[in-house]
């Protein structure tokens, strides 16, 4: 694709190059996701992880994600990492507030990702009270929409439920991500007055890449045309007013990089972003394929991973093969997201310049 930024835009992106480099070179841990669990009260139609609902499957203990929280803040300043809990479906586990509140007293801010099934009033609270600092949660169209794509009816009541305690809590972080798909493609502007009425400011949209359960499942994918509106769409929706739309992290989307983000694409994977995998193993991004994870918790200390691995996430030119190997976009793209890769695989899952060619 060729590109077609402005001079300024062109410009602009030559520093971000820079701080890209110097950002791969700082190998700064800043984000520390704690993947909690594999299970989940749901069964949505683009799980990556293909979750399943099983009773009684045996947990990572608390106590070991603990031991890594606790290397870490030895290490490093605990103010300046941000700790994420998620899953597949976090508040599946019990004993989410007693990790918190230990999380707490090391000094992290710690957050959660949800699918709000099972976010009540009563637990929220006592969430809250242990540190909760910020929650990302879906809607994913309206109520049959939701319900469809989340394979539970009630879904969607439950999930809108949560956003409204969320958007009631004094100096509460939350955002509302959006996962746009056949179905919900017209009723973007609808879903966008509920959440302007239920009081949320910002909303995250993505496109839905073929991973996971996704893969084989053509109703959930977008065409290049409706790729290219929903970037119009987030573009007209930043521009001031009630709410305030963003792309998501998936990709570099050339002309598109200043209208519908904060700032430039950076995939923070491995750089900046590590994690702690429901099967303790040491990976990135948990949306990433386990096979570029690099080691486990049982066997290897957290921070000579994070401290000596993740070499093919600083360093990029691993995935500057196939259709990357000689891109005009490379120096800014790098090979889109990490989850668009796949051990083996000469070509990411999706090219994002492409689909705006």
């Amino acid at each position: 694709m060729q590109n077609k930024l402005s001079f300024k835009e062109k410009l602009a992106l030559r520093i971000h190059r820079s701080y890209v480099k110097k950002q791969s070179q700082l190998h700064k841990l800043d984000y520390l996701f704690w993947e909690c669990t594999s299970l989940c009260n749901l069964a949505c139609l683009h799980c990556g992880s293909d979750c399943k609902i099983i009773p009684d499957v045996k947990e990572m203990p608390a106590e070991d994600f603990l031991k890594v929280a606790r290397q870490v803040a030895a290490k490093y300043d605990p103010k300046e990492i941000m700790i994420v809990v998620t899953g597949v479906e976090p508040l599946l586990r019990k004993d989410l507030p007693e990790v918190g509140a230990e999380l707490k007293s090391l000094g992290f801010s710690w957050g959660m990702v949800t699918n709000g099934y099972a976010f009540t009033k009563e637990r929220f609270r006592k969430l809250r009270a242990n540190g909760l600092r910020s929650v990302t949660i879906s809607l994913d169209g309206l109520k049959d929409s939701h319900d469809w794509m989340r394979g539970k009816a009630g879904s969607f009541d439950r999930a809108l439920s949560a956003i409204e305690l969320l958007a009631k809590e004094p100096k509460m972080t939350y955002d509302v991500v959006t996962c746009v798909n056949q179905r919900n493609f017209k009723e973007l502007e609808d879903i966008k007055e509920l959440l302007i009425q239920t009081g949320v400011k910002n909303w995250r949209l993505f496109m839905i890449d073929p991973i996971g359960r996704a893969a084989s499942n053509p109703e959930l994918l977008l065409n290049n045309e409706q790729f290219k509106k929903l970037l119009d769409f987030i573009h007209t929706n930043r521009q001031g007013g009630d709410i305030i739309a963003s792309y998501g992290c998936d990709g570099f989307l050339d002309e598109y990089e200043t209208k519908v983000r904060d700032g430039f694409f950076f995939c923070k994977a491995g750089v900046r972003v590590g994690s702690v995998l429901s099967n303790v193993d040491i990976g990135a991004c948990p949306n990433i394929d386990r096979g570029f994870v690099h080691g486990n918790i049982y066997k290897d200390n957290f921070i000579d991973i994070w401290e000596n691995k993740f070499e093919i996430y600083r360093n990029r030119e691993y995935f500057k093969t196939g259709i990357c190997a000689n891109c005009e976009n490379w120096k800014d793209c790098r090979g889109d997201g990490m989850h668009l890769h796949e051990p083996g695989n000469p070509n990411p899952l999706v090219c994002y310049n492409s689909m705006l060619d």
